[in-house]
């Protein structure tokens, strides 16, 4: 089956495209037909098996274009909020959707701002119900999602849950996605879903045993620091650094190539013609580091890629797998590093889950402690090294007018020079620091996702982009008259 079977736009085609999908995943198959024909739907399937795409693909299909928001994604995170609406708007983009992600610790105002013109929106539980009970914002989506709802459950968001959808039309199309099905989440579709059908998929991709997978806790502004520490300590034959964006490709591949990596970069505005040049000089060994989108590495085949580097984590455990498997091929040994913020330490135990694998937490290395190893492997290899010619003529010559001793200490001060690490003593968090915001996420119930203390601003996407012209009504006709009341039932229980 291929996603031209589902009859989508040609802008929505095209996004397809763009995204480099080929086939849809099971639950995308057994998702998209239900949700175009107008059916409330209850999805059983875990993160990294294409959801995202299920729900977010025939919603923007069914969208009229008309102004104001017609879809509301709920998540229960602030960063799966970003990684929702990232790949909404990379779908909706080329129709001239926009879309708001609404979370905890920002300013309301420029939320506000942002929702009033938007046409998709993407929020966490917490925020939503303050925008909504404070009157701040009044909205009327078509089509409501609830993603990772045993999550939001698991978090202490159910009753946050049920008022946002007292605020809510009657007449909607509701979706709920989620991994498990405990009996609060039965309990819940019954009451916000209206004769739903029901998708479930049980996921059985797992990770290469002969990759170790390991993840480290530095701050945003430290990711270019401790990857560079990192690439110094583990000296990886061939590596692979994958990024989220394609300006995060160029960016990165210009710092690495400053600062004396041979590097090669690759994403989806490249021609081909470039793009097998690149791949063959990796193959070649005529660069060391490869730097790269998920969408462009897909079907790149090198075997002898020892280590691969999540600069940021994925957007879903799909990709994450997708990822690694780049090295531990052919029989060999690899390694996977994974960079991550503080606020990001659900998410890695949410890939764990899916990909049925342990993420190791380890701390990045010391400045002496990668000196000492670079030292080490210097005295290795003069020990190992064949005296050339041209060498004893060079120290006979410099025997004239300094002694031995003198020559051996300038020559190692020459050499040290070129290894000589530098940066900072200490980069990312210890162990300890890792254990107790492990143990605070653990306790956390109720709350949102970031604070105000912490980075990360609400956001819009799709600038001043103007709607495309040609858009069907279809979202409107098939939420006909029969649609239910349940928005007036859910505000007499509360």
């Amino acid at each position: 089956m291929t996603f031209n079977e589902f009859n989508f736009k040609d802008t929505l085609n095209q996004a397809i495209n763009n995204a480099g999908f080929t086939e849809p995943s099971p639950v995308q198959k057994d998702s998209i037909p239900l949700i175009l024909k107008g059916n409330d739907i209850v999805s059983q399937a875990q993160t990294g098996t294409g959801k995202t795409a299920a729900f977010g693909l025939p919603i923007i299909q069914m969208m009229s274009g008309n102004k104001g928001v017609e879809a509301l994604v709920i998540v229960p995170t602030r960063e799966l909020a970003m990684q929702v609406s990232d790949e909404l708007f990379r779908f909706g983009k080329t129709a001239g959707f926009k879309t708001a992600t609404v979370y905890g610790g920002t300013a309301y105002n420029k939320q506000i701002d942002r929702i009033n013109q938007a046409n998709i929106i993407v929020a966490t539980p917490g925020r939503l119900q303050d925008l909504l009970k404070s009157k701040r914002i009044t909205i009327n989506p078509s089509f409501v999602v609830l993603d990772e709802a045993d999550e939001m459950l698991d978090m202490g968001f159910l009753d946050e849950i049920k008022n946002i959808f007292t605020f809510l039309p009657a007449k909607r199309q509701t979706l709920m996605f989620s991994a498990t099905m405990p009996k609060q989440i039965k309990i819940l579709a019954e009451q916000i879903l209206d004769n739903p059908k029901s998708v479930t998929i049980t996921k059985k991709e797992r990770t290469n045993t002969d990759i170790t997978q390991k993840f480290y806790v530095v701050a945003d502004y430290e990711r270019d620091d401790a990857l560079l520490r990192l690439i110094d300590y583990k000296n990886p034959n061939k590596c692979i650094i994958f990024c989220r964006m394609k300006k995060e490709v160029d960016r990165l591949s210009s710092y690495m190539t400053s600062q004396g990596f041979k590097v090669a970069a690759l994403h989806g505005d490249m021609e081909q013609k470039q793009r097998e040049h690149t791949i063959r000089s990796f193959k070649q060994g005529l660069v060391e580091i490869f730097i790269a989108t998920d969408v462009a590495a897909r079907g790149l085949d090198v075997n002898d890629v020892s280590h691969v580097f999540n600069y940021h984590i994925p957007f879903d455990s799909e990709s994450y797998v997708h990822r690694i498997g780049r090295t531990g091929r052919a029989g060999n040994k690899g390694e996977a590093i994974t960079l991550v913020s503080p606020n990001e330490l659900r998410t890695i135990k949410r890939i764990e889950k899916d990909v049925g694998a342990k993420l190791v937490s380890e701390v990045i290395p010391t400045r002496q402690e990668v000196q000492s190893r670079k030292d080490s492997d210097l005295l290795m290899k003069i020990v190992d090294t064949k005296v050339t010619p041209s060498a004893i003529d060079m120290v006979k010559t410099l025997q004239h007018d300094i002694d031995i001793v003198t020559i051996a200490h300038l020559l190692a001060t020459i050499v040290q020079e070129k290894i000589d690490v530098k940066g900072k003593d200490i980069i990312g968090l210890s162990q300890e620091e890792i254990a107790k915001l492990i143990e605070r996420a653990k306790n956390q119930k109720g709350r949102d996702s970031g604070g105000r203390n912490r980075h990360g601003r609400g956001r819009s996407r799709g600038g001043n982009r103007g709607r495309g012209a040609n858009r069907s009504s279809r979202g409107g006709e098939s939420r006909g008259g029969n649609r239910r009341g349940s928005g007036n039932r859910d505000r007499n229980r509360s």
